[in-house]
């Protein structure tokens, strides 16, 4: 979220940060830390999704078995979990 705001693709009427330690509060959301076995299993995801921060997140999702949020379709092509 950061970097697309400095990209000016999202834009906010707060800080970036309060906005998330809020949403933590409210919504009792954890911050996921990037683990050794996130970044392990990079390597088993296939190249459909050239974005390094989107495979990560996938990596992750696998991982944790855990399901991701977006409008991206390119998600939809590895076997996790996408709502929207």
């Amino acid at each position: 979220m950061q970097i697309k705001y400095q990209l000016g693709k999202l834009q906010f009427d707060k800080p970036l940060q309060k906005i998330i330690e809020e949403q933590c509060l409210l919504n009792d959301l954890k911050i996921l830390p990037i683990e050794q076995t996130h970044i392990f299993e990079l390597n088993k995801l296939q190249l459909f999704h050239k974005d390094p921060f989107d495979r990560l997140l996938m990596a992750q999702a696998r991982i944790e078995q855990i399901p991701i949020i977006t409008a991206d379709n390119l998600f939809s092509q590895y076997p996790i979990e996408v709502i929207w």
